[in-house]
């Protein structure tokens, strides 16, 4: 089975797990004399089924991440790198928003408002950075379609 499939059979358990939780709340209690919609001890049985399943693949994956080298760096590596990109550009993009925002002055005797910062190139570096992880994303779902997860 090639990564990405397993990285796609895991999101699919997330989500069912996520739903077996609702309807497991929906499920907790019922009228005097009422039935369940479902049967509890069945919605339990398939969570622990799928959670089962979803630590032997995070575990597959993991292993896999840590063990596929390109280029002397591991997927694991890659994806700190990702997501601390992501963290890193969102950031920045926040912070470009709140130094250009206009604030509008209504008579000459208001107080000035300027910006700390020289937008333009900071909106340069955030290109820069959206390059990279663009890049890195690439590499990322290339290694995921071409590595076989380990057991």
């Amino acid at each position: 089975m090639k990564l990405a499939i397993a990285l796609s059979e895991r999101a699919d358990l997330q989500r069912r797990i996520s739903e077996i939780n609702t309807r497991l709340n929906r499920n907790a209690k019922v009228q005097e004399g009422e039935v369940p919609s479902e049967e509890p001890a069945s919605l339990l049985q398939e969570l622990d089924d799928c959670l089962t399943r979803l630590e032997t693949l995070i575990v597959r994956i993991n292993r896999t991440n840590q063990a596929t080298i390109r280029d002397e760096r591991s997927i694991a590596d890659r994806i700190a790198e990702r997501d601390c990109l992501r963290q890193r550009i969102q950031i920045m993009r926040d912070f470009l928003g709140a130094a250009s925002d206009k604030v509008d002055r209504y008579s000459k005797t208001e107080i000035k408002i300027h910006s700390t910062v020289d937008v333009a190139a900071l909106q340069k570096e955030i290109d820069t950075y959206s390059r990279t992880l663009r890049k890195l994303e690439e590499t990322i779902q290339e290694l995921n379609w071409t590595t076989e997860l380990m057991e």
